[in-house]
């Protein structure tokens, strides 16, 4: 459906800093024009209404760690494959994604990164906002489901080669800072606005500090693929509690993190540093059977994605059901849920001057939900993406 002119009515929309009960919100040529704070009443005919009543008015969610879905992956370097991911998302909320990569050879990574940079956006899709490399500058005892073959030390001059091909795209790097020792190369990708992220990582509590210090500013799907908490360092996870200047990424599945492990680290480090993602594969959005990441053999089963000995491999949430998840837990409000999934990802890319919240002047990417996060609209950059029942 696409309209030129749009209107969310009697809706209760949650703006950056407060709540309007009753409001309305006038969209044209895809962003926000005008936020009132009581139902409009005098409309055109030509405006296409949608009827918020008993509705929550909130920000697109933005995945800023996902590899595929609906069959496709980021890795198969089409634009058919971004297609593929794009038209699906919407469907869980996500109206704007991070192409992510994984470790692979650098002619693999780089057909991605050129794939993303001459990719063209499409109306009523999620949006292609970037591309987070994730990998291959990691730490092989901490793999996951990393290539091990393709693992690299850190190289800033194959950063810049990348970074130049993939258009200036490369808005997350995930890296193990370990290897790092000197700062050089955390350092000019921080300067450069790039978002330093440490995963994959055999980093103890010091370590991250020390990367905190050269400009390491996040953490890499929080719990998995780094050391946990033990009395004697309390490791990566616990550099997510203590330090102030990490965000907290966080695959709310209740498979990567337990439940409990869940809401203690929301008591911990908070709605205002954690990001909710998926780092989901090809698989999402279809059946349980074999699949593939990174050129490995991946087994899916209804709830995970596990390579052949065990290890997951990425997962199959949806974003609507990680963020679901994270508000049953106890005094997880609706706006942690906006800041988990909207703001802080576009804060953390540098893109929220228009994304993640819904202000005047922003992309109108918005979704109307219910208080238990069910999707009754979806609304990519002023289009209806998606229509619940």
């Amino acid at each position: 459906m696409k309209s030129t002119s749009l209107l969310i009515n009697h809706a209760k929309i949650y703006l950056e800093s407060s709540v309007i009960e009753n409001g309305a919100v006038w969209i044209e040529d895809g962003q926000i024009k005008a936020i009132e704070e009581k139902p409009a009443t005098d409309v055109a005919s030509d405006v296409h209404v949608i009827d918020g009543s008993h509705l929550n008015l909130i920000p697109g969610f933005i995945d800023a760690h996902i590899h595929g879905a609906n069959g496709a992956d980021v890795m198969d370097a089409t634009e058919k494959a971004l297609d593929d991911m794009a038209v699906l998302l919407p469907k869980e909320g996500t109206t704007s994604f991070l192409a992510t990569t994984i470790t692979q050879s650098p002619e693999n990574i780089e057909k991605a990164l050129e794939n993303v940079a001459n990719y063209p956006n499409k109306p009523a899709h999620a949006e292609v906002i970037g591309v987070h490399l994730e990998g291959p500058f990691v730490n092989k005892v901490k793999a996951g489901a990393q290539p091990v073959q393709y693992i690299k030390a850190p190289d800033l001059a194959q950063f810049n080669k990348w970074q130049k091909l993939s258009g200036d795209q490369i808005r997350t790097i995930t890296m193990a800072p370990e290897f790092d020792e000197d700062g050089r190369f955390i350092k000019a990708l921080n300067e450069s606005g790039v978002n330093v992220s440490a995963g994959h990582t055999d980093a103890g509590f010091a370590g991250i500090k020390k990367a905190v210090s050269h400009g390491v500013r996040q953490l890499t799907h929080l719990c998995n693929a780094m050391n946990g908490i033990h009395h004697r360092d309390i490791g990566a996870v616990g550099a997510a509690f203590q330090l102030e200047d990490l965000h907290a990424e966080l695959i709310a599945d209740g498979i990567h993190v337990a439940p409990d492990m869940m809401a203690l680290i929301y008591r911990n480090v908070g709605s205002d540093r954690i990001i909710l993602i998926t780092d989901a594969m090809r698989a999402k959005g279809l059946p349980a059977g074999d699949y593939e990441l990174g050129g490995q053999p991946v087994k899916v089963t209804e709830d995970r994605a596990e390579l052949a000995d065990g290890t997951l491999a990425g997962s199959i949430v949806k974003m609507r059901d990680g963020a679901a998840n994270m508000l049953a837990i106890e005094d997880v409000t609706l706006a942690d849920i906006v800041k988990m999934a909207s703001s802080n990802p576009a804060k953390q890319v540098g893109i929220f001057d228009r994304k993640g919240s819904i202000a005047v002047g922003k992309d109108a990417d918005l979704l109307l939900v219910d208080d238990q996060l069910n999707l009754t609209y979806t609304i990519c950059r002023g289009e209806v993406a998606f229509k619940g029942a």
